[in-house]
């Protein structure tokens, strides 16, 4: 069963008024001169449908948005597009049958992180297909997930633009889009499904982590083989030597500790005592005397500090002997003169206040309370620096005699010690040499077999990947095997279809026409339908309308496909210069439509929709037609320039 894919209408909002049209029948043709404005018509509904259009300038200047009334499935939307920059990555969507204004939707490679929508997933949904599929190539080996297959891929084989009618099907001639092409044709007519896809991919990741282990195993080989590095069993044996030399060691060691206990007498014993005793007391005496020299610069500093402020004092007491006996002739502040007015006795000349401070008030200056308590103080310092001096000077001499005192218990104990000790003490030395040279092998033997785990761990790794991948291409097999006869089904379908309608398009010097089975194009006697030439224009042309007619007569006749009902062609017959060709291709659309027609109470009706110049008279009145000129373009609401201001919009190669 087709999908339902129809177009109810297309308005655009202009600088200058709404302009709307309707597309109520089968086959709507859209006639007029080149330069009228029908591919800008047709370029405006793939940019409805969010995909990168060519615009014209009429639609970059006074075309403020398209808005397309669409029936696909099961649903019935209303989508809105902006043509202005700021605003044309979100398309407004409106849910008709319900009569729902949805979330804004977002357009291709917009910023998700608003959480808005995607209008690829909504449309994708909306014909029945997830929005995370992937086109991966089925080449052996290959290592790359795909390419995501989006609704732009399917429009791919809804609508024919004017830029490829004579050139390629659906960019059959990039190769970089082949696996996506051919993808989406298996996933319309069934062929395959989003499971197998799903699993081709799969494989395909599996192949670049099998790349990756096998790798970096070759790479851990090749380090080991260049360091020169013992195979895996031989370095478990030297492991497992030097752990058993490291507990021999251990075992001698512990052996003579247990021999060397009894050794020391009982003087011996005692004079360790004391050894440790007057260490002990060395360590507490030194400890002692680093604190009192730590008093004794705190003493110091705060007695360089009384005596500074005492110093202070001493000045001012100078400082103001000095001064009384200044008189002054003349005001320190406004140098007038002083002499010539009287002065009452015992009052200062200068401020005429009586004189607080007599002179021998000023020579007792030391008898004043800071003075006296900051002498008092130094005094009370002095003392206590005298006690610390004496203090420190004592406990170094008891330092001095601790010391004394352990090197001569150290030169006994190793008098008495000396002939007994050192034999077994070497020995002893000898088991802790080569219990540390057994560690150390250790080590270094634990590296090499960490490598070696790793090697074995990314062996069965590989093994693992292996088996993984094993395990889905024999579930792609099997899902291949399920669908072979449907595939050969559908492909026998197509490619009679496909004959018959070469024949009765009468496409010039053309005996035979099939489809090629593996890449799903066009086969012209026995070449690849771009390399076939022959006498006239249009052949290309004419094969384009023979094959997505091919594709849809098939796809409408089985109930299993999910191929849309639209077909949207632009100016088939601007190559075809042959008047009898152009006449059958019309007589072919117009007999597709008729069909639908009468199959419309079964299946979905198929809708055309063809821009084109010239039209054959015979059937007009079998269609719909919408006239355009100069004089009345599709923008209607914008005045056109004339013939002479026409520029034919080209897609550039990133479009």
């Amino acid at each position: 069963m087709t999908t339902r894919f129809r177009i109810n209408s297309v308005a655009l909002d202009t600088t200058e008024g709404e302009v709307r049209y309707e597309f109520p029948s089968e086959l709507t043709v859209l006639a007029g001169d080149t330069g009228v404005g029908k591919t800008t018509l047709l370029e405006l509904i793939k940019f409805g449908f969010g995909g990168d259009a060519v615009l014209a300038d009429v639609a970059v200047n006074h075309v403020n948005s398209v808005t397309l009334d669409v029936l696909i499935g099961d649903a019935h939307l209303k989508l809105s597009r902006s043509l202005a920059k700021t605003e044309r990555r979100i398309a407004r969507v409106t849910d008709l049958i319900n009569q729902e204004r949805l979330p804004d939707h977002r357009i291709g490679r917009a910023s998700s992180a608003s959480g808005a929508p995607s209008l690829n997933s909504l449309l994708m949904a909306s014909l029945g297909l997830p929005d995370d599929m992937r086109a991966a190539a089925r080449t052996k080996g290959n290592t790359r997930a795909g390419n995501r297959i989006t609704f732009a891929d399917v429009f791919l084989f809804l609508y024919v633009p004017q830029s490829a009618i004579n050139q390629q099907i659906a960019h059959s001639e990039e190769s970089y889009r082949e696996p996506k092409r051919k993808t989406v044709f298996e996933l319309l007519f069934d062929i395959t499904d989003p499971d197998t896809l799903a699993l081709q991919s799969k494989v395909n990741e599996l192949n670049a982590k099998i790349v990756e282990a096998e790798k970096e195993h070759q790479t851990v080989l090749d380090f080991l083989r260049t360091t020169g590095t013992a195979g895996r069993e031989e370095t478990e044996q030297a492991y497992a030597q030097a752990v058993a030399e490291q507990e021999a060691a251990r075992t001698e060691q512990a052996a003579l500790r247990q021999n060397l206990e009894p050794i020391a007498d009982h003087e011996t014993r005692a004079l360790r005592d004391l050894l440790d005793r007057a260490e002990a007391d060395l360590a507490e005496a030194r400890s002692t005397i680093t604190e009192l020299v730590r008093q004794q610069d705190e003493y110091r500093a705060e007695r360089r500090r009384v005596q500074t402020d005492i110093d202070r004092l001493q000045r001012m007491q100078d400082a103001g002997q000095r001064l009384t006996q200044i008189e002054f002739t003349t005001c320190p502040r406004c140098m007038q003169p002083l002499t010539g007015r009287d002065v009452p006795a015992g009052h200062c000349r200068v401020c005429l206040q009586p004189d607080p401070v007599t002179t021998s008030e000023v020579a007792h200056l030391t008898d004043q309370y800071e003075f006296k308590q900051l002498t008092e103080q130094l005094v009370e310092m002095d003392d206590h620096l005298n006690a610390i001096a004496q203090q420190l000077s004592a406990i170094m001499r008891a330092a001095t005699e601790r010391e004394q005192l352990v090197r001569e218990l150290t030169a006994k104990i190793d008098a008495r010690t000396a002939e007994r000790i050192p034999p077994r003490l070497q020995v002893f030395s000898d088991a802790a040499v080569r219990m540390a040279a057994a560690q150390t092998r250790q080590q270094h033997l634990e590296q090499a077999l960490r490598q070696w785990d790793r090697v074995e761990d990314l062996r069965s790794s590989v093994e693992e990947l292996h088996k993984e991948r094993k395990r889905l291409l024999d579930e792609i097999e099997q899902a291949k095997q399920a669908a072979r006869s449907r595939r050969t089904e559908i492909l026998e379908a197509i490619d009679a279809e496909f004959q018959e309608t070469v024949a009765a398009l009468g496409i010039p010097s053309v005996r035979t026409a099939r489809i090629d089975p593996d890449n799903y194009l066009p086969i012209l006697d026995g070449r690849r339908y771009t390399e076939f030439s022959g006498p006239g224009g249009g052949i290309t042309t004419a094969t384009q309308v023979a094959y997505w007619l091919s594709l849809l007569t098939v796809a409408l006749r089985d109930r299993q496909t999910r191929y849309p009902t639209l077909l949207m062609i632009d100016n088939p017959l601007l190559a075809i210069s042959d008047e009898r060709l152009a006449a059958a291709v019309y007589r072919r659309l117009v007999r597709q439509a008729d069909a639908s027609r009468e199959r419309a109470a079964t299946q979905a009706p198929v809708q055309l929709i063809i821009a084109d110049k010239k039209l054959p008279d015979t059937y007009r009145g079998h269609y719909a037609q919408l006239d355009f000129s100069y004089d009345h373009p599709t923008v209607s609401t914008i005045a056109h320039p004339g013939p002479d201001a026409v520029r034919i919009i080209t897609p550039t190669d990133e479009d």
